[in-house]
């Protein structure tokens, strides 16, 4: 953990990353009990730009932009991470089987994972969520069903490439059971890529969302970037703060998980830290 520690600092962007990730993590954490305005409350005349009493501004209906960013902040991490978190449990799951067992069952399951590659991601989130009705369950299950076959096709590869060593061998050798060897021999050996590849779907997850909201299929009770861009799209010649801000929010989130997962990769990678 140390030598992780060490080449992960080396990485100047990914430090970078990291901050901004805090930044935007601590915003989502304390900005609604440190700014406490309900992001749906008509608090002045629309159109306001920003100013003393409204720092980023007012919307169409007169509701401050700081606090639906603030409270925007949460939603948008919190879809991310559940989210990414169901797609990697799935993922690895039947990357897993598929690649100790071979056989049969790859062949199945693999097929079973190319039928939802064939299809564009956000066409069929945008599909799921219209059939379960908008909310943050459908659209975080939408985005999870679209996210896990990369996860798949990982965690398979590198199952592929693990079960003939040694130590699988061994292990097999002196009885050990197959749960055994597949979740506390294979699967963390071959966690670096899976846990580089999470930290980026977070921020395509973030973009599905904001994607989703933005064509009014977010949830309608909950305030999201998304949401504030889709609603402000009409006025972009009027009020151009209203999209500009929540987007650079997005912006920076995305970046900086980027960044980290640059990181990641290469204080992870052995071949990199060379």
């Amino acid at each position: 953990m140390p030598a992780f520690w060490r080449h992960f600092r080396r990485n100047r962007a990914a430090v970078l990353g990291a901050g901004l990730l805090a930044l935007v993590g601590t915003v989502a954490l304390a900005g609604p009990a440190l700014y406490r305005v309900d992001p749906w409350e008509l608090a002045g005349r629309p159109f306001s730009p920003p100013s003393g009493q409204f720092p980023l501004g007012t919307d169409t209906l007169g509701r401050d932009l700081a606090a639906g960013l603030v409270h925007g902040a949460r939603v948008s991490l919190l879809v991310g991470l559940v989210a990414t978190g169901a797609a990697l449990l799935v993922g690895i799951v039947l990357g897993a089987l598929a690649g100790y067992a071979g056989g049969w069952l790859d062949d199945v399951l693999m097929r079973f994972t190319e039928f939802f590659q064939t299809i564009p991601s956000f066409i069929l989130a945008v599909v799921l969520v219209a059939i379960f009705q908008p909310s943050l369950t459908s659209i975080v299950v939408a985005i999870a069903m679209v996210s896990w076959p990369t996860v798949a096709r990982l965690v398979r590869g590198e199952f592929l490439a693990l079960r003939h060593r040694d130590f699988v061998q061994a292990c097999v050798a002196l009885g050990m059971p197959v749960r055994a060897i597949v979740f506390r021999q294979i699967l963390p050996n071959a966690a670096a890529p899976v846990i580089v590849t999470g930290s980026l779907m977070v921020a395509t997850a973030i973009l599905l969302e904001s994607g989703l909201s933005f064509l009014g299929l977010g949830d309608p009770n909950v305030m999201s970037w998304g949401f504030m861009i889709g609603s402000s799209r009409t006025v972009l010649r009027q009020a151009w703060w209203m999209s500009a801000i929540p987007g650079l929010a997005i912006l920076v989130t995305v970046l900086a998980l980027n960044l980290v997962g640059e990181g990641l990769n290469d204080a992870l990678n052995p071949r990199l830290r060379r």
